[in-house]
């Protein structure tokens, strides 16, 4: 019977102590934040060259924070990497001009990044030609 109880006592002694460990990160956490809401972030600035590693200031009132940021390095549109889009499909070749285009809209802003609503892009025109048999040889056709 003694040691059905003091297990039972061991065990609200582990409770206890496990509750309070938790109140005491929660707090940690609370601490960390800023009471300011209306935060206005800037680009994200590599570390060196135009792509890798970097950080992002931002702004609040009377204070500031630096926020670790990556920018792609296959990213280098004008658009920026803040800003995200939904692409349609890319259009028909232009004769005259050798480059296909196509359109994207707006999906969502990073940081409240100042973004286009439609943004245009093209590429060069492919100069192989797809064949239709996709690889299949006359032959197992008929």
């Amino acid at each position: 019977m003694q040691t059905r109880g003091l297990l039972l006592l061991l065990a609200l002694i582990l409770l206890a102590a496990t509750a309070e460990a938790g109140k005491n990160k929660k707090e940690k956490a609370k601490k960390d934040d800023s009471e300011c809401e209306d935060w206005r972030w800037g680009p994200c600035v590599p570390n060196s060259k135009d792509c890798g590693l970097g950080y992002r200031e931002g702004t609040c009132k009377d204070e500031s924070k630096k926020l670790k940021c990556k920018i792609p390095c296959n990213w280098k549109k004008k658009f920026g990497a803040d800003c995200k889009y939904k692409f349609e499909s890319w259009g028909g070749c232009s004769a005259q001009t050798g480059v296909k285009t196509r359109s994207g809209i707006l999906k969502k802003a990073l940081y409240n990044a100042q973004c286009e609503e439609i943004v245009y892009v093209t590429k060069p025109c492919s100069s192989k030609i797809k064949s239709k048999s996709k690889g299949q040889s006359p032959m197992l056709l008929s």
